[in-house]
């Protein structure tokens, strides 16, 4: 089943893939799906009054599929290109005061510590770093943020799972902690949407950024935020456009959405949205969110226990991870990067993580025990070069 499965992912036909943590290859129905729908929009005409009646309705048919996959209301979601423009609309939005404080940790993407720095640097923020890398084969993630939370922090800033690493961190009970510290909680997804079953409710996440490229397999361009009722309420428009407002044509004023879309632009990619909402239908075919989790959860840990078994590679977790990210070092002084580079020449693709200089491996429900054992077999075919 799971063959026959694959055999609609075109990129999985050629080649070895363990890239899903970059992008995820797309099932043929999505590809599809954006070529008939951009094909439609152009029929139609691609500005009148015809072609935004049909696309309001499929607009709004992926909002309910995205907020169905997260357990949550559809008004609390709100569409964009990706994760950094959903962590972008979150820091931003808040209204800043000099002295206020903002908590990352030391294994955030380089991206978002950007965006903080310069928060800092135009509002007077402070930011500190708590050492969350630290608990990846022991101690306590949420002790660690519970001991550097301040009175004033108004944001935490946090990973569900750890880009480089692959830790999963206890969210709900971050969550808690957060709440009670009257801070706000916004959490990079880029890992953990499409791989772990989900309910953001039960989570207590003010903000939860997420993409539709990787593990959802969809399309390059298209993600979403979730901004939860309460957060709505104290955050401000980062980006405005006309999606983002009502216009009342009597008097002439402009009002905000009441709901996720308040924080949207106009213009959206409609064909990519919809091959989103495809390639979430697609996954739904082999299994339920539980049952995709169980497959990566195994998948991972069968290559965690070949990694260990192997002479000169250390994996960065003593256990087998609670993600689909798999870390490890080459401890022999041979390249992490000229590993990767050999890899690709015979079809074989992962990718080196400069922090800690190792490399990280993806598996996703689609992946193949015989697919590990290929790229095991050629891992050691390189260490004895």
């Amino acid at each position: 089943m799971l063959h026959q499965h694959r055999a609609q992912f075109p990129a999985l036909k050629n080649k070895t893939y363990f890239n899903y943590g970059g992008t995820g290859p797309m099932p043929q129905s999505a590809i599809d799906v954006i070529i008939q729908t951009q094909a439609h929009i152009q029929d139609i005409g691609p500005f009148s009054m015809e072609v935004y009646q049909w696309i309001a309705p499929e607009i709004a048919k992926v909002r309910s599929i995205i907020a169905q996959e997260l357990n949550v209301p559809t008004s609390t979601i709100t569409l964009t290109d990706n994760v950094s423009v959903g962590c972008n609309i979150a820091i931003w939005g808040i209204d800043w005061q000099p002295g206020d404080h903002l908590l990352l940790s030391d294994c955030e993407y380089p991206g978002v510590i950007a965006m903080a720095q310069e928060v800092s640097r135009r509002f007077g923020v402070e930011i500190t770093t708590c050492p969350l890398f630290a608990t990846l084969n022991g101690g306590n993630p949420v002790e660690v943020i519970a001991q550097n939370l301040q009175s004033n922090t108004r944001l935490v800033i946090l990973s569900h799972i750890i880009w480089n690493t692959g830790q999963f961190l206890p969210i709900d009970k971050i969550g808690e902690i957060c709440r009670d510290n009257g801070s706000l909680l916004l959490i990079d997804a880029a890992q953990s949407a499409g791989v772990l079953p989900l309910n953001l409710t039960e989570l207590a996440v003010d903000f939860y950024a997420f993409t539709g490229h990787k593990w959802f397999c969809g399309p390059a361009g298209v993600g979403g935020l979730y901004v939860s009722p309460a957060a709505r309420e104290k955050l401000h428009p980062t980006f405005i456009g006309l999606s983002s407002v009502i216009l009342d044509d009597r008097s002439r004023s402009i009002n905000w959405q009441p709901d996720g879309r308040k924080y949207e632009i106009s213009t959206m990619a409609v064909p990519l949205l919809i091959g989103l909402g495809e390639a979430i239908a697609y996954h739904h075919q082999w299994g339920t969110a539980e049952e995709r989790y169980a497959k990566i959860r195994h998948n991972s840990a069968y290559l965690w226990q070949k990694l260990a078994e192997l002479p000169h590679v250390k994996c960065l977790k003593n256990s087998p991870p609670e993600s689909g990210l798999v870390s490890f070092q080459l401890t022999n002084n041979q390249s992490a990067l000229e590993l990767v580079k050999f890899l690709e020449s015979q079809k074989i693709m992962i990718r080196r993580v400069a922090t800690h200089d190792c490399i990280r491996v993806s598996t996703h429900y689609l992946t193949l025990e015989s697919e590990i054992d290929q790229l095991i077999a050629a891992i050691k075919i390189f260490c004895a070069l």
